[in-house]
């Protein structure tokens, strides 16, 4: 088989022998060279050539082979010599014909041309070409005469256009070149004339003119116009009268109806042959009044569904790619009202020659068999000859490896040198097939063609390939070995196919490896390797899924995806198996699809679909966008009654989600215009509606559909309907009867509407008797009211009542009766008997005797108990009066008073009342609470924290109940991680308002819990908790740790109902500073926040999380500074602040840290000593030099100078600017230090003063150590405010060095 040379390798399959085995020939070059090759017929031109007489002719014929071959050509039969006629040339390295036929005729060089390609390992031939040049004759001139026909007739109007090759298009159209109309009464026929099954009076008309269009040359000619006139018999006869002396020789009327016949083809049968692989085109037309119809049926079984059309308004039939299959019967049927007329077609399908097996080229080595095998197939069967070399066999020279049996050539013990080309014919009365095969006889090494060290890659549980092209002659044997080659690699799970691939049907890991294929013959041995990689399969672990979304919204369809680590997938999404639109509302992620503001056009099917270089995955999901439905429109009124009127309406789009619910409305512009009321539901899948109306309304209805995304818009209202007023249908609703003074009777109701009155004149009716007393009724008729007072009714009485519609066109029906009661007035009488129970300190229950009915004068309501504590019956709790009430509802006699406050005296009475109000108290009762449990201590602090002792003060409770009898103090350690330690409790007297715990750990942490006593008990537990001071050593007491100014020390409060934070303390380690706390809150967000005390600045408080914890270390707070600190609860959002404690002051010690001194290092002391010792000598030399120099006149200088500039020693005598003796204890004219007493900066940032506070009593080094330690307090210091140098201190005494000097 054959292959273009634009790709890298092109194979010859060949048959080796009789077990027919392929020999492959790359047309690699490296593989070819020294290989020869019979030529090859690789492109020519088709069997029947027809040429555009206006361009060169072109006869194309290429070859290959090895050698190039050489080309030479027959016309007609005879040698063409192209070299004698000088418009012919041949093309470079082709045998492809260029004919110039400029001043030529065309006819010249028309004829059967064939090609020969010929190098010395045999020759190939070409088809014969047949060369002919298209022709479009001019249509022979000739005038059409008008054609007059009767109206209702069959007409046939004549194409025959010129015999053109190929033959013409033929289309009918008028002088505006406007295709004529067709129709199943209109058509063309495949022969190109038009037939009219029969005519009409529209027909008429003057240019009917067929056109002729000829593909090669694409020219259009035209036949001249027909023109037609069609008459009725009305005008035939009045033409004949005319002219035969106004006889009548046709009837009156129109035309007459016509059986169906057929204009073609005649008669009942005809027969068609078409050629296997060609188009059968059957064709019927009928003609008859009124117009036939056309059907086509087979006799003998079923059209072919894929390959038949119905053309021409079912005149033709059209069956495609004819097979042996579609032989046999057809038959026409032709039918109007009148009658049916049949016509079969006989189909008989022959064929041409076609190949069931070409001969393929042989590639055989010495001494090897093979065989050529051309078979062919056709109608009639061909005949099979062979030729060699362009030579019929029989007059080629013998050769007895070869023996020619029918369609086969048998090759046995070929020899080198009898390469050939053979060529094999197959014809009938049909046509003709060639077909050129070579056999080459060689003899090569084998050769592996597979690149190299090729990775394959495949996807576990595929099937993986691995090639072993080969080339050699004979055909090398393939065997394959996996890394170590200790076994050839057959049987499962490999398979080695006859090519040299070997397969692996199911591929999995352990299969990855080293492969090496190894090709050998009897002339040699190669081999190659190649490598496998199994990778996983990419594989969708979260599909999308199917989302139901409505208009405006977002949706997300999540995508996400396993695959091969060594393979770089690629994300694809589509919808409806094409590309997403060009939106930017389509938001592409790693792992999802968003789609924003979704509309109704984006509704379908969305597929993910992972690729990578070997294998994809995908997976759709549908989206469907729903939203509100269109209003229903075309509302329409029928059935109307004076009741009922029928409402029907056409839905609107319901935009993928179902109509549930149709919601009518009407309103009423005679009563409430422009208002719309809801008047009734129906289901989704009406589309009427029986409506009940009311009288004298005047109605417009609408509809809206509701869905289950929402309602739609209101319908357009309906026309309006009116019915008539009548009497009322109803009364008033909501009939009470009541009274507002003692002396009257309101007798109310709610308004009728206009929609409920049913006409004009509404009233209303008011009747009244006092019940079992009055038998007639009072009555009085109002109007525009609500309601209405009778006056002069005895107190509490029961009345009847009624209240009746009426209006112009007539009274309501009977009202219902209602019975009500006057006015009440206040009860007359206090409750008698009055005693009280008392149950413990906190519950009493009080009784009393009912007061008589008559007294009560209304409806009874019930009792109230007025009761206040007059006072404690504890000298120390302050006097309360606050008066509470307690309601018992209905004829009551007895009630308990709870939450009453323990040994306390309590006054109260009791009342009755009414619907009116209470009426006269009952006598003040009185009763006092035995003791109770105390309450809370109303503070506990602690104050006072040693190394080894606290000290607690506390307050007696607000509330005693009682007399106390004690305190109860218990206490344990917590260490950082807030474990508790054992309880140690302690019994105080009652006397007692402070207590000092002592021998307790040094910097422990303790927990106390604090009540009070009565007789009765123990009251509720205060807590607080403080820890000791750190033991500091030998170091001086420093400040009390995490204690706060007295004004702000810790006390315990009364909390509220529901209290979130408790005690807050704090306590100073090594690690830190100890922040806890008591939290009862339920938020989850909790914070220590601090801040630097006195902070002016607008610096926020530092946060940090603790989440539920109940204490936290603070690091990195700086010595020496005090912060407010304080725990607050948060929000889920971080931002509120739900709870928050009170704040707690916390002192960092200015202190050495317990850490290594570098004050205490032998190395830095000994560093000391030695620069005071080189002071002191600098300073002795420098007294001995001023001496030296005189007497200075140092009273002047001082006069001179009473606020003197400091001047820097003078660097050449080591002396100082100026000297003062009169006051030892004044700073030397060279320091640094002013005159104000104030020390200087000079304009670095480093000085030490920094670290000294404010006027400490220690002076810092430069490492932070305390100089104190090791030099006296200055003097100067003390005498005269503290001057200081700014240059770093020095351990020799500062007084001792003035007085030295």
């Amino acid at each position: 088989m054959e292959r273009t040379r634009a790709r890298a390798t092109v194979f010859l399959m060949l048959f080796l022998g009789n077990l027919g085995n392929a020999l492959e020939v790359p047309l690699d070059p490296k593989v070819l060279e020294g290989l020869p090759q019979p030529p090859t017929i690789t492109h020519q031109s088709p069997k029947d050539y027809i040429i555009d007489p206006r361009e060169n002719i072109v006869i194309h014929c290429d070859a290959k082979g090895k050698p190039h071959p050489s080309f030479s050509w027959t016309r007609n039969g005879t040698h063409f010599d192209i070299d004698q006629d000088p418009k012919v040339t041949m093309r470079p390295h082709s045998g492809t014909l260029v004919v110039d036929i400029s001043g030529e005729k065309v006819e010249s060089y028309e004829g059967v041309y064939q090609c020969t390609a010929r190098n010395e390992h045999g020759t190939a031939v070409s088809n014969n070409i047949v060369i002919r040049q298209s022709r479009s004759p001019l249509w022979s001139k000739e005038r059409n005469e008008p054609i007059i026909v009767q109206e209702g007739v069959s007409l046939v109007l004549q194409c025959r256009p010129p015999a053109g090759l190929p033959p013409p298009i033929i289309f009918w159209m008028d002088i505006n070149f406007q295709r004529l109309p067709q129709s199943s009464r209109v058509s063309q026929a495949l022969n190109g004339d038009l037939y009219f099954s029969n005519v009409l009076k529209e027909d008429s008309r003057n240019d009917y003119i067929c056109y002729a269009r000829f593909p090669h040359t694409q020219t259009i000619q035209q036949k001249q116009p027909i023109t037609v006139t069609v008459v009725n018999l009305d005008a035939i006869n009045e033409t004949v009268a005319a002219l035969y002396n106004e006889t009548d020789f046709l009837s009156d009327g129109s035309a007459e109806e016509r059986r169906p016949t057929f204009l073609i083809p005649s008669g009942s049968s005809s027969s068609k042959m078409v050629l296997r692989g060609q188009v059968l085109e059957l064709e019927c037309i009928a003609e008859g009044l009124p117009t036939p119809e056309v059907s086509w049926s087979k006799v003998s079984g079923e059209f072919p569904a894929k390959r038949t059309s119905f053309l021409h308004f079912q005149k033709t039939l059209r069956i495609v790619d004819v097979s042996e299959s579609d032989a046999g019967e057809y038959r026409c049927t032709a039918r109007n009202r009148l009658a049916s007329v049949h016509h079969t077609i006989r189909v008989t399908v022959k064929a041409a020659p076609y190949w069931i097996s070409a001969p393929r080229n042989l590639v055989l080595a010495p001494r090897e068999r093979g065989n050529l095998i051309c078979r062919a197939s056709g109608t009639p069967k061909p005949t099979i000859t062979w030729a060699m070399n362009g030579i019929p066999i029989e007059n080629s020279p013998k050769d007895p490896s070869r023996k020619v049996e029918g369609d086969t050539i048998i090759f046995e013990e070929v020899q080198t040198g009898s390469s050939a080309v053979y060529q094999c014919h197959a014809s009938n009365e049909y046509g003709y097939l060639l077909s050129n095969a070579f056999v080459n006889v060689l003899s090569e090494t084998p050769r592996v063609l597979t690149p190299a060290n090729k990775v394959y890659q495949v996807i576990r549980n595929n099937h993986a390939l691995l090639d072993c092209s080969s080339f050699g002659s004979p055909i090398p044997k393939i065997t394959w070995f996996k890394d170590s080659r200790s076994s050839t690699l057959d049987g499962d799970p490999y398979v080695l196919h006859e090519n040299g691939t070997l397969e692996i049907h199911v591929a999995q890991a352990l299969n990855s490896g080293k492969y090496t294929c190894v090709a050998r013959n009897s002339l040699g041995i190669s081999e190659n390797h190649v490598y496998l990689e199994v990778k996983e399969p990419t594989r969708i672990l979260k599909q999308p899924e199917y989302k139901v979304v409505q208009r405006n919204r977002n949706v997300v369809f999540e995508c996400k995806v396993k695959h091969d680590p060594s393979l770089i997938p690629t994300m694809t999404w589509v919808k409806d198996n094409g590309e997403l639109p060009d939106d930017e509302r389509f938001v592409v992620d790693s792992d999802s699809l968003t789609i924003t503001d979704v509309t109704e056009n984006d509704a379908g099917t969305y597929t993910c679909i992972m690729v990578t270089t070997l294998d994809q995955d995908s997976a759709s999901a549908e989206l469907t966008v729903v939203e509100q439905p269109d209003p229903p429109t075309d509302l329409e009124l029928t059935d109307q009654k004076p009741r009922s009127v029928q409402l029907t309406w056409i839905p609107g789009d319901e935009h993928n989600s179902p109509i549930r619910i149709f919601l009518i409305q009407y309103a009423d512009s005679l009563h409430h215009h422009g208002h719309w009321h809801n008047l009734t539901m129906v289901p989704g899948t009406k589309t009427t509606a029986h409506l009940k109306l009311s009288p004298y309304v005047h109605y417009t209805f609408r509809v809206l559909a509701l869905n289950d995304v929402g309602l739609s818009n209101p319908s357009l209202p309906s026309r309006m309907y009116k019915t008539n007023p009548s009497a009322p249908d109803e009364n008033p609703s909501g009939v009470d009867g009541f009274g507002t003074e003692h002396d009257n009777l309101v007798i109310s109701w709610k308004p009728m509407s206009g929609h409920q009155a049913n006409g004009p004149g509404l009233q209303y009716k008011v009747m009244w008797r006092q019940k079992d007393v009055d038998k007639e009724w009072t009555s009085v008729t109002v109007a525009n009211v609500s309601k209405f007072m009778v006056s002069g009714t005895p107190t509490f009485t029961p009345y009847e009542v009624q209240v009746q519609a009426i209006n112009d066109y007539g009274i309501g029906p009977e009202p219902a009766v209602v019975t009500g009661h006057s006015g009440e007035d206040l009860p007359m009488q206090a409750p008698d008997n009055v005693q009280v129970l008392v149950l413990n300190s906190s519950l009493a229950e009080v009784h009393w005797e009912p007061v008589p009915p008559k007294t009560v004068r209304g409806r009874l309501k019930g009792y109230k108990v007025y009761y206040w504590r007059e006072r404690s019956l504890h000298k120390h709790n302050p006097h309360h009066v606050e008066q509470q009430v307690l309601t018992f509802s209905g004829n009551k006699s007895h009630g308990m008073l709870p939450g009453l406050q323990p040994y306390s005296l309590y006054l109260f009475n009791v009342r009755v009342f009414n619907g009116k109000g209470e009426g006269p108290a009952s006598s003040n009762q009185q009763f006092e609470t035995p003791e109770g449990v105390p309450g809370r201590p109303s503070f506990l602090r602690i104050t006072n924290p040693n190394l080894d002792s606290l000290t607690l003060e506390w307050g007696p409770p607000y509330d005693r109940n009682g007399r106390l009898t004690g305190y109860t103090l218990k206490y344990q350690t917590v260490n950082i991680s807030n474990e508790l330690g054992p309880v140690e409790e302690l019994a105080l007297p009652a006397n007692e308002t402070s207590v000092t715990l002592l021998n307790l750990k040094y910097s422990t942490r303790y927990k106390f819990y604090f009540n009070a006593k009565t007789g009765q008990g123990a009251g509720p537990v205060v807590t607080e908790e403080a820890a000791t001071i750190m033991d500091e050593g030998n170091t001086q007491p420093s400040p009390p740790v995490a204690r706060s100014p007295p004004t702000h020390l810790p006390f315990h409060k009364v909390h509220p109902a529901a209290p979130a934070f408790g005690n807050v303390s704090s306590s100073v380690g090594e690690d830190g500073t100890l922040i806890s706390w008591e939290y009862w809150g339920a938020e989850k967000n909790v914070y220590v926040e601090y801040i630097v005390e006195n902070d002016n600045s607008e610096e926020e408080w530092q946060k940090e999380y603790v989440n539920d914890s109940r204490a936290y270390v603070l690091k990195g707070l700086k010595e020496g500074l005090s912060y407010r600190v304080r725990v607050v609860a948060k929000g889920h959002n971080g931002q509120a602040v739900l709870h928050q404690s009170e704040e707690l002051l916390v002192m960092i010690p200015a202190m050495a840290a317990r850490q290594v001194d570098i004050a205490t290092q032998g190395w830095f002391i000994g560093l000391m000593c030695a620069i005071a010792l080189l002071i002191l000598v600098l300073l002795i030399i420098c007294f001995i030099q001023r001496n030296k120099g005189g007497k200075y006149p140092v009273k002047e200088k001082e006069d001179a100078h009473t606020d003197p500039e400091f001047q820097p020693m003078k660097e050449d005598d080591c002396t100082f600017g100026e000297y003062s003796d009169t006051e030892d204890h004044k700073p030397l004219k060279g320091s640094r230090t002013p005159s104000n007493g104030t020390v200087h900066r000079d304009n670095s940032d480093d000085s030490l003063v920094d670290y000294g506070g404010d006027g400490g009593d220690g002076q810092f080094n430069e490492d932070g150590s305390f100089i104190g330690q090791y030099s006296g307090k200055s003097s100067a210091r003390d005498t005269a405010g503290g001057h200081e140098s700014s240059e770093a201190p020095s351990p020799v005494n500062t007084s001792a060095m003035n007085s030295f000097v």
